[in-house]
């Protein structure tokens, strides 16, 4: 990019989002994208992907259209454009056919600048007929794990857009995310048809974050005890139900803090109320559902609490990557019981054979990093295929206060015995039965009560075998 054209970025930096230099790759991903190269971005929550396509959108010609999941995201993503004097506008299911037709009637006359279109939407036919006729400087396709089978939030409406993309013209692509394993790149890439995209990856290593698991047993008394040490800070937590997150809500409210719940069962006024007010700094603490936080630009979040565990590594980072986006410190606690993990089994159950199957390896993952005496920072890296190097990050539970160690070769090796003995196929409460000598009517029907194995870790207890059968069959590190 010649030198006027670079002094013309960085004066719309300025001008309009008052930074006066880039972060990290930024500048080079978004004359990527202005040279009309496909360009993928992962790059952490806090690293500022949104301006990835935002700020080239100010200076192509015609129109940026991006593809974003979430209908509170684009309502965020556009009011703060419209406070930077930029028009942009939203198309999904919340306008009213009169709103619709005058967004479109903007789109077409050049005077928005971006445009926010839900999936959902981009399918629509009337939609895709509209956007043949604009002329779209290029397509941001926004959470593009969403793409991915593999992917935390996988969306089937997210696997259309490239077929939706070419029936609207040869347009280049920015694909953007927080969140993607390497096999999850290639299903991004592969999907989007961008195998050969310019790919800007950044570390994810969010050196100013402090990683915990603290075992779940009396949940509310220790959540309380937590949030004293960080009164009158701004902090999200977040539940898997809609019901928990007003019962936590409520109970927090009683016990003094200043909270208030977030999920899509609330009403429309009451979810953007909430929000507005958690930015606004008139709530302290946002009890939510995972949609809550796409997005959302709040620089001082000193805290995410995962009351329930969450179904995946990838979810886990990403919400934990909201604290401490100024660069200051965040405290990321999660609560771990193994149960939740079975509640969280027990929902997939209706799902089809392979998503199922991809859900319970996922959960599988979330377990093992949960037990796991390993340094918390290395394993959500090595997740990620980034290397860790150092012995200790000083940053996580597990290396501030390593884990009393003991040799285990021995309960190894008699779990992967029940395994091999029991022909490799009964699930885990079955292997402790056998390897705790528990008689019942299952290990009887099966003999497994005459094998060799049976009852030689009747020492132990259920929950130890538990742990030492899933830290040995999931991974090996």
């Amino acid at each position: 990019m010649l030198a006027a054209e670079t002094d013309i970025l960085r004066g719309k930096l300025k001008e309009v989002f008052g930074y006066s230099q880039f972060r990290g790759t930024q500048e080079a991903i978004i004359q990527n994208i202005l040279n009309k190269h496909n360009t993928f971005v992962i790059m952490p929550t806090g690293a500022g992907k949104s301006l990835c396509y935002q700020l080239p959108s100010l200076v192509a010609d015609g129109l940026a259209v991006v593809i974003s999941p979430l209908i509170a995201l684009m309502k965020n993503q556009v009011d703060q454009m419209n406070a930077f004097g930029i028009n942009a506008q939203f198309l999904n299911s919340t306008l009213s056919k009169s709103e619709i037709t005058r967004v479109k009637k903007e789109c077409l006359n050049g005077s928005i600048k971006l445009l926010y279109v839900a999936p959902e939407s981009l399918t629509k036919p009337e939609n895709v007929d509209f956007l043949k006729k604009v002329d779209i400087a290029f397509v941001a396709v926004d959470e593009a794990h969403c793409i991915s089978e593999w992917g935390h939030d996988f969306r089937p409406e997210y696997r259309r857009i490239k077929e939706i993309i070419a029936q609207i013209g040869d347009l280049p692509i920015i694909a953007l995310t927080a969140t993607a394993t390497p096999k999850v790149q290639l299903d991004i890439q592969k999907n989007l048809n961008m195998e050969g995209a310019n790919l800007f990856k950044s570390s994810f290593n969010r050196t100013n974050l402090f990683y915990e698991v603290r075992q779940k047993r009396h949940a509310k008394k220790q959540l309380i005890q937590f949030l004293k040490e960080h009164k009158g800070k701004s902090g999200i937590i977040y539940c898997l139900s809609r019901k928990k997150v007003e019962e936590i809500a409520e109970m927090l409210n009683v016990n003094g803090f200043n909270a208030a719940p977030y999920h899509a069962g609330l009403e429309a006024g009451i979810r953007e109320k909430n929000q507005d007010g958690f930015l606004n700094e008139d709530i302290d603490i946002v009890v939510a559902t995972i949609a809550f936080g796409m997005g959302i630009d709040k620089p001082d979040v000193r805290f995410v609490v995962h009351y329930d565990v969450p179904k995946s590594l990838e979810g886990y980072y990403q919400e934990t990557g909201r604290a401490g986006r100024d660069g200051l410190e965040g405290h990321c606690l999660m609560f771990y019981s193994h149960n939740d993990i079975n509640k969280l089994e027990k929902f997939n159950k209706d799902k089809p054979v392979q998503e199922r199957e991809n859900s319970r390896v996922l959960l599988q993952e979330m377990s093992f990093y949960a037990e796991s005496p390993v340094c918390r920072r290395k394993q959500l890296l090595h997740y990620f295929g980034e290397e860790y190097m150092q012995d200790n990050c000083g940053g996580c539970d597990n290396c501030v206060n390593p884990k009393d160690k003991y040799e285990g070769k021995d309960y190894v090796h008699k779990a992967i015995d029940a395994a091999l003995q029991t022909g490799e196929r009964f699930g885990l409460n079955h292997l402790v039965h056998v390897l705790r000598g528990i008689s019942n009517q299952y290990t009887q029907s099966y003999s497994h009560d005459k094998l060799q194995i049976f009852g030689q870790g009747d020492n132990e207890d259920e929950e130890f075998w538990k742990s030492v059968i899933r830290q040995t069959l999931i991974y090996e590190y």
